[in-house]
Formats: C-alpha cells, sequence, structure tokens
C-alpha cells in the first residue's frame, strides 16, 4: 500500500485516535462490552485497556492494516483481556454466524470502503440479542460546520487514510438493520468542529 499508508499514516491515525478527548470517549463505550467481543477496526489498540476482565471472555481484534498491527502489538500484550488478531477489513469478518456477543466500532465507520457490507458482517456474525456498541465521528448538525465538512472532505480522505468526514453515522447504522437503543452526540472539546462531532451509544439487530 505505500510508506505513506504502511509506515507514516499508522502513526499520524494512533496520535488522532489516542488524544484525550477520543480516549475518553472510548472509555464510556469499551467497558459496556461483554462475553465474545468483535471489534472492527483495532488500530493501534487504543481499546484493549477498556475491556473488562470481568465480562469478557475474548476479544477478535479485525485490523486490515499490516502497519497498525504492528503498533497494536504493545497494547494486545498488556491487555487485560485474551486478544486474537484478524488481518482483514471489516468486509471480510472469518467467523461463523451468531458467534460474538459484543460488537465494537470506534472511529471506524468513517474509513470503511464498504460500510454495508461491513455493517452486514457484523449483524451476521452477532448472536441474537447482541449489541453493537459504538463511537463515531461523523455528520455535524450545523449547517455551516456541514457544508466545511463536505468542501474538505475529499482532500482530507486522501491524507487521513479514507477518512470521511461527513457519514451520518446514525442513518448508516439503522439502514443496515439495527435499532439504535440510545445514543448522544457532543462536539469534542478542543478538537476542530469539522472533525470533531461525535456519536456514541448502542444498537441491535431489529
Amino acid at each position: 500500500m505505500g510508506i505513506y499508508h504502511e509506515h507514516i499514516l499508522p502513526h499520524l491515525i494512533g496520535f488522532a485516535c489516542g488524544s484525550k478527548p477520543v480516549m475518553l470517549q472510548r472509555q464510556k463505550i469499551v467497558p459496556l462490552a461483554e462475553g465474545r467481543v468483535l471489534e472492527v477496526g483495532l488500530g493501534a489498540g487504543p481499546n484493549l485497556a477498556f475491556y473488562d476482565p470481568a465480562r469478557v471472555e475474548l476479544v477478535f481484534g479485525l485490523e486490515p492494516s499490516a502497519g497498525m498491527r504492528r503498533k497494536a502489538a504493545r497494547a494486545v500484550a498488556s491487555a487485560p483481556v485474551p486478544v486474537e488478531l484478524i488481518g482483514l477489513p471489516g468486509e471480510e469478518i472469518p467467523l461463523d454466524d451468531n458467534t460474538v456477543d459484543t460488537a465494537v466500532l470506534t472511529y471506524t465507520l468513517c474509513s470503511i470502503g464498504p460500510w454495508e457490507a461491513a455493517l452486514d458482517q457484523i449483524r451476521r456474525v452477532l448472536k441474537p440479542g447482541g449489541r453493537l456498541l459504538f463511537c463515531e465521528h461523523g455528520l455535524a448538525p450545523d449547517e455551516n460546520v456541514a457544508r466545511f465538512q463536505a468542501r474538505i472532505n475529499p482532500v482530507w480522505g486522501v491524507i487521513a487514510g479514507g477518512c470521511h468526514l461527513n457519514r451520518p453515522i446514525p442513518e448508516l447504522i439503522e439502514s443496515a438493520g439495527f435499532a439504535i437503543d440510545d445514543m448522544e452526540t457532543l462536539y469534542l472539546p478542543g478538537t476542530p468542529k469539522f472533525a470533531g462531532f461525535n456519536y456514541w451509544g448502542s444498537a441491535r439487530q431489529r
């Protein structure tokens, strides 16, 4: 995939996704996971420290980037729960149907290309009654911010590894056959508004 995507971009993403406001958002969602967990877009493993070993049996960490998997090695080694790395994208989840209790998406839907296929795969592997926990940035509700997101999104995607600034996260989740149980939103403090509107909550299959 080239030097930039495999050696430079992982460090930039790791820095951005490990900022204090983002880590505080992760702490709101990840401890809710239970049972056998699928985390799509493991990245450098910033969520791993937040899994509750009293609730979680195993985390399948799906991460297609070899560079990010290398960065995740230390977090995997020190994780409080067992972690099995899977080097495939979200649309290619090599797990059987109805095999995980919780799916976790944190700052991932913004950059998955075929997001429909990824969410379909998540629905497939979730057990009946299983939960999708999500924490994502996306389309801002303020018209002026949304217009700016649309204007810079093409360039942003090139430099940020395919990240989309303005995906309507709730609509994506619901269009894939999930019903959102609860959701909160805010602009992350200390983050530019165009990249900092967050949605977080949980959903179940309809």
